[in-house]
């Protein structure tokens, strides 16, 4: 999906913040996640919402925990319509994973992560790990 209509929003180095754009690449990644309808997928960081509007389109719902307040009024505008999107405005790496957990279904996890949290937010997750299917991080 073109994000010719996203307001621009400097990457923040504070945020480890890199935002994709190939829409090649972005595929690719959506693909190899393959999210299907009725999943319940969380992603962690969406940033402009590259990867948001495939996997959500292809789920039919997601959350998201967005720790950047100033990039939440981009996302609201672009899917805060689906009544199926939930924003999290939380620092994923205090983030209670449990309480996105209302039923049966397994979370899945995906994220395009940056370098200096990946490795303290996979131990994190992993005291969740009874109700995560799987992870998927960039």
């Amino acid at each position: 999906m073109p994000q010719t209509d996203v307001p621009y929003h400097k990457a923040r180095k504070r945020f480890g913040q890199n935002f994709l754009h190939d829409h090649g690449v972005i595929g690719e990644i959506v693909a190899s996640i393959n999210p299907k309808q009725g999943e319940h997928l969380v992603e962690i960081g969406p940033g402009q919402g590259a990867l948001t509007a495939d996997v959500l389109e292809r789920a039919g719902g997601l959350d998201v925990v967005e720790l950047d307040r100033d990039l939440i009024p981009t996302l609201l505008l672009r899917f805060g319509l689906n009544p199926n999107f939930h924003i999290h405005e939380a620092d994923a790496l205090k983030f209670d994973f449990a309480s996105l957990k209302t039923d049966e279904r397994p979370l899945r996890i995906i994220g395009n992560l940056p370098y200096n949290i990946s490795t303290p937010l996979i131990f994190h997750l992993l005291r969740f790990e009874s109700m995560i299917q799987d992870m998927h991080f960039m």
